[in-house]
């Protein structure tokens, strides 16, 4: 297939989705899933959710605009999906993001929606392609998803575990993660069909937008529940296990003010993640964020 420029096919200026906004608009193409996958990365970057990169704040090694870089550059390789392995979409995303970003922007993204993109092109209800395709993993998408995890250079790598992405893999892709599924949201989404994107973000993307809330704002609302209902693995990996509890205790009662309408706790509590240096950056919930993000665009949500 001849190289694609990589261009952001949707356009979202201020916090309302453009063309993809009904379901009619949304053909599962593999222009369309690109598309998606860029509008998603560049929403949920755009939106201000607390602790993360946004456009209001830069963490010390990378910048919004970073953000914005990758996400144009992971669109065409999550358009072609359909035509290779998962773990050979992962490492296209990954090596297409570190040619135009300097730090690891999209790591868990590229894990997250490279399953998602081949699923989509598939065809058929979504969900149920999903776990087809995650049960066809196999040793090769092991293989190159270690890859992608060693050039993204995530943190973590210094500590010995089963299943060392430094070493040569053994098995496949989904029991690899499903060994890590304890420790790390992304991998448990690998072995449980992806529950936290469809059964609680999802859901409360689609009960923010009922609710007459921007699509920005209530992707901020998608990140509070997302974080309430399961500690960030990144803030535990980081912090411990105490520190990512008391950050899902945070966005709970940030919740229990009113969520995205209480700006002064939602302000506060943004706040509180920011030091020192951003240690409690709850980014894993930031990619699955994401994913829901994609899922509500193919699906024609957005």
């Amino acid at each position: 297939m001849p190289e694609k420029t990589a261009t952001l096919a949707f356009v979202a200026v201020d916090g309302q989705a453009g063309p993809a906004h009904t379901a009619e608009a949304t053909v599962r193409s593999p222009e369309s899933v690109a598309g998606a996958a860029q509008l998603a990365c560049v929403l949920e970057a755009s939106a201000e959710k607390p602790g993360n990169v946004t456009p209001r704040h830069d963490f010390h090694d990378m910048a919004y605009e970073d953000m914005l870089r990758s996400a144009i550059a992971i669109g065409p390789e999550l358009g072609r999906a359909g035509e290779r392995g998962v773990g050979a979409t992962v490492l296209a995303a990954v090596t297409a993001s570190r040619r135009v970003a300097p730090a690891n922007t999209n790591l868990g993204i590229a894990l997250l929606l490279a399953p998602l993109a081949k699923a989509a092109l598939g065809g058929g209800p979504l969900r149920e392609r999903l776990g087809t395709t995650l049960r066809a993993l196999g040793v090769a998408d092991a293989r190159e998803a270690y890859a992608a995890i060693r050039a993204a250079g995530a943190g973590g790598l210094r500590e010995r575990v089963e299943h060392d992405v430094r070493s040569e893999p053994a098995i496949g892709l989904r029991e690899a993660m499903a060994s890590a599924a304890a420790r790390d949201s992304i991998a448990s989404e690998y072995v449980t069909d992806y529950a936290l994107t469809f059964e609680t973000g999802v859901p409360a993307l689609a009960a923010a937008l009922a609710d007459g809330l921007p699509v920005r704002a209530a992707i901020v609302e998608v990140h509070l529940r997302l974080l309430a209902t399961a500690p960030d693995t990144l803030i535990a990996r980081k912090r411990g296990a105490d520190a990512a509890a008391r950050v899902s205790a945070g966005a709970r009662g940030v919740l229990a003010a009113g969520g995205v309408r209480a700006a002064e706790a939602l302000e506060h509590f943004d706040a509180s993640l920011r030091e020192p240096g951003n240690a409690l950056n709850p980014g894993t919930t930031a990619d699955l964020v994401t994913a829901v993000v994609f899922v509500a665009l193919v699906e024609g949500m957005l």
